[in-house]
């Protein structure tokens, strides 16, 4: 394919690849059949999207995408069990993970038994001391001083704990990927079972948390009970789908719509309060979700105490919300500063061990197990390749891995596992997790980088950079931006737009803040756009600053900007290139 626009090497080093000639055709089908703007024909024609889905898709509709939750195994005994725990006011206990996935699927709970006047005692393990998932003597311990505990997005693969909860059942809802033996317990509910279709293996924990709701819900309905408002909950299961890089297709894609909506209601003391101290002033959209919420729910589970995002998102109480968010604003700013130091020396490993590799990985000596994730999902995004990194407390590892799109990282390394080339290890397909010592590190990357290679990973350039199309600055008004934005929301699998303005014509620029870059450009017409460019220094788009009248190529996102109750289109400026 020829590079788009001809940028074959554009500022930041990357080729430009446009909408190949089906997706050209595919856009014209929907334009002119969908009666819709060609920048929004374009996003839908890149998903894939039909003319005759078209409207379907730019209104997703909860109602008609939500699955029967009775398709997925175990469902029904998990319902009826703890249908049965809250008639008998039976001692319940929530064992979540430590991520955002972890603290909205217990606060969905927990919320629902709360409504219900049914309390429930909270337990998330601590990420280094206890380690992911359950362990035997909390199990243990839990199962002393209650009847009933429910595994949420943790327990899959958890065979010997949930043995040791003698005494107590156990439920498990989860969606990480299992073993062909599942752990002996009332039920596990997965749609990530071997023994499943995998038609619903796309949902995060939260998601099928919410199924279960469903079918308690309609339990209770049967027998003349009216359960609790789900579409209230909504929000929980939004943040939960867009943190965790659930794929947004099919029913996440009504959930995440439908729970912006709620959110934006401001109605969780939670969310209002994490809302208020990240200075969160306009509706919530998924990049609120993923980078501005996610984070510093996240935080706890990372550096902190474990259970302070699960405590945050279902609280009542607002004193309560509004100190939590502070701890986790505070821990968030902490986070930074260590994934910062760590991200720069595991570039840098990573770099010099070579970045044109199926797979990228970087390990060393007291790497905190809280941002390896997130290193390796930085060093993702770098490369366009499955990432790992890996954090050393003498000889015992603790890694995560990122992966992209088409790449299944979690089967991989659950094949590791398998193979006993790690310790252990398992997660899902963008996302994973792996404990392996020393002497298995070497071994264990080659074998992944050979697993993953089969599967795609380090074919694609890690330079390209994907655009939908070209638009002109007269086009690009409010209401085509929101006509966009109807086409999301936008992230794992299903990316933000990305737009070139060609040929334009820089009419100021003016550095801010540390690094960043504002602009003003046009085609040479009376109308015009403003820009911002984060980290224009390190991308090197600080370059633009010396245009001297020259014509450019800019691109990125085109987004709103609310500002003193005005409303304008801004270029989130992420590349560009001369034009002559």
């Amino acid at each position: 394919m020829n590079a788009y626009l001809g940028v074959e090497a554009s500022l930041t080093g990357r080729r430009w690849i446009g909408p190949d000639v089906e997706a050209e055709r595919l856009a014209a089908a929907l334009a002119q059949r969908g009666a819709l703007e060609p920048a929004v024909a374009a996003v839908l024609a890149r998903r894939g999207v039909a003319p005759e889905e078209a409207a379907g898709f730019l209104a997703p509709s909860l109602r008609d995408l939500l699955p029967d939750p009775a398709v997925l195994k175990d469902m029904e005994a998990a319902s009826e069990r703890l249908a049965r725990a809250l008639k008998q006011r039976e001692r319940i206990a929530v064992f979540a993970d430590y991520d955002v996935d972890g603290g909205a699927s217990a606060a969905l709970l927990i919320t629902w038994l709360r409504r219900m006047g049914h309390g429930a005692t909270l337990y998330v393990p601590d990420r280094i001391d206890e380690g992911y998932g359950p362990n035997e003597p909390a199990m243990a311990r839990l199962a002393e001083t209650h009847d009933l505990i429910v595994c949420v997005d943790c327990g899959t693969l958890s065979h010997g704990p949930i043995a040791a909860a003698k005494g107590a059942d156990v439920i498990v809802v989860d969606h990480h990927l299992a073993e062909a033996e599942l752990p002996a317990c009332v039920a596990v509910v997965n749609p990530n079972r071997q023994d499943e279709p995998g038609d619903l293996g796309h949902l995060c924990a939260a998601g099928v948390v919410f199924l279960l709701l469903v079918d308690l819900n309609r339990r209770l309905r049967a027998e003349g009970v009216a359960g609790p408002d789900l579409m209230a909950m909504l929000d929980l299961v939004a943040l939960a789908t867009v943190a965790d890089v659930a794929p947004l297709r099919g029913v996440n894609r009504a959930f995440v719509r439908q729970g912006l909506t709620v959110m934006g209601r401001r109605a969780r003391a939670g969310l209002v309060a994490l809302s208020d101290i990240a200075r969160l002033d306009r509706p919530p959209t998924g990049y609120h979700l993923g980078f501005v919420l996610g984070p510093r729910v996240n935080a706890g589970g990372r550096i902190g105490e474990a259970d302070l995002g699960a405590r945050l998102l279902a609280t009542d109480d607002p004193e309560e919300a509004a100190a939590l968010a502070r701890r986790l604003d505070t821990l968030n700013t902490d986070r930074r500063e260590i994934e910062a130091r760590v991200r720069e020396a595991a570039l840098a490993q990573a770099e010099a061990r070579g970045l044109d590799a199926p797979l990228v990985w970087a390990a060393e000596e007291g790497w905190h197990p809280g941002v390896v994730g997130i290193v390796a999902s930085r060093l993702k995004e770098h490369t366009h390749r499955p990432a790992i990194v890996i954090g050393f407390d003498g000889d015992a590892g603790k890694g995560s891995g990122r992966s992209v799109s088409g790449v299944d990282l979690g089967a991989s390394i659950q094949r590791l596992a398998a193979e006993g080339l790690i310790q252990k290890g398992g997660g899902h397909r963008m996302a994973a997790g792996l404990s392996l010592s020393r002497a298995q590190l070497e071994p264990a990357m080659e074998r992944l980088a050979e697993l993953l290679a089969k599967q795609g990973a380090g074919t694609g350039g890690a330079g390209d950079y994907r655009l939908d199309g070209v638009l002109m600055p007269q086009a690009a008004q409010p209401d085509l931006v929101e006509r966009i934005e109807a086409a999301g929301p936008f992230g794992a699998s299903a990316p933000a737009p990305r737009f070139a303005f060609p040929a334009m014509r820089i009419r100021m620029t003016r550095p801010v803040g540390e690094g960043h870059l504002r602009l003003a450009f046009g085609d040479g017409g009376a109308g015009g756009l403003d820009a911002i460019c984060f980290d224009a220094a390190r991308l090197g788009l600080d370059a633009l600053q010396s245009h001297q009248g020259r014509p450019v190529h800019l691109a990125g996102r085109v987004e709103l900007n609310h500002w003193n109750g005005r409303t304008r289109v801004q270029l989130s400026l992420e590349d560009a290139a001369w034009a002559e």
